[in-house]
């Protein structure tokens, strides 16, 4: 067990030293999305032309927190590029390795992600907070040491997700040849109907519950209504439990997908 678990250890160490080589990458890509922040800023700005005016219970200052957080939530969880990653490992034929160590192809792209989120977090993290910190008198912070945990373990059952939902995706890549259309169109739907837009409770609350049935809500808008407090207690328990559970039927959909994709694989070289 304890071989095991050093075995993916040094994957993650590996991915450290793969990922930082991107540093300067990834500070250019937070910097360029703090443009859409600006712009998000403005126009909510016009919305709330009375201040002390609310939108779907929101006031101004609870709307631009949930943007604010957004943009960290955002750091800290979301897959960047994972499966096209996938994906072109399946196509270029290199998981033909896998297929003869002991390794299982799930655990080390796993692996992989979390050593990308560190190195991209710590590399993100100072102009990320430099802007919150500029923003504070807009940003609404949890009063409890409670709401911080549930909050942070809302935020990595989110990233096992997104991960997981990104890692069927591209599974897809066993049948056919270019993934990259599927993806787009399971992105365009999970900016919608995740709150990446906005907050899924400005919807009929017949549509936001139907919202809620399905993955989407409990990737970003789940754990921002955690951290701004926006949800009773009870609704917060039925949507860990939610977030769970999706996690866990993605992570028996990945293992069968995988499973029946293999018998469909030919491995052709060396």
């Amino acid at each position: 067990m304890t071989a095991g678990v050093s075995k993916y250890l040094h994957v993650i160490a590996i991915g450290f030293q793969n990922t930082f080589v991107y540093r300067w990458n990834f500070l250019v890509r937070v910097l360029f999305s703090l443009i859409p922040l600006m712009g998000t800023f403005y126009l909510w700005g016009a919305v709330f032309s009375d201040p002390s005016a609310t939108v779907g219970g929101y006031a101004f200052r609870e709307m631009i927190s949930y943007f604010l957080t957004l943009v960290l939530l955002d750091s800290l969880a979301s897959p960047t590029e994972d499966d096209f990653q996938i994906a072109g490992e399946i196509r270029d034929g290199l998981i033909n390795q896998f297929l003869l160590k002991p390794m299982d192809y799930l655990a080390y792209r796993f692996s992989l992600f979390w050593s990308y989120r560190l190195i991209y977090t710590a590399t993100t993290i100072l102009p990320v907070l430099a802007v919150l910190w500029f923003m504070r008198d807009y940003l609404v912070l949890p009063g409890s040491a409670a709401v911080w945990i549930a909050a942070l373990l809302a935020t990595l059952l989110s990233a096992a997700l997104q991960f997981l939902m990104a890692y069927c995706s591209a599974m897809m890549a066993f049948w056919i040849l270019d993934v990259s259309a599927p993806i787009f169109i399971i992105y365009s739907i999970e900016y919608l109907a995740g709150g990446h837009m906005f907050p899924l409770d400005l919807l009929p609350p017949s549509l936001c519950r139907l919202m809620m049935l399905t993955p989407f809500p409990y990737e970003y808008w789940f754990p921002l209504g955690v951290f701004l407090q926006r949800m009773p207690a009870e609704e917060m328990a039925r949507g860990f439990g939610m977030q769970f559970l999706w996690c866990l039927l993605f992570l028996g959909l990945a293992r069968w997908l995988w499973s029946r994709g293999i018998r469909h694989y030919t491995a052709v070289g060396g």
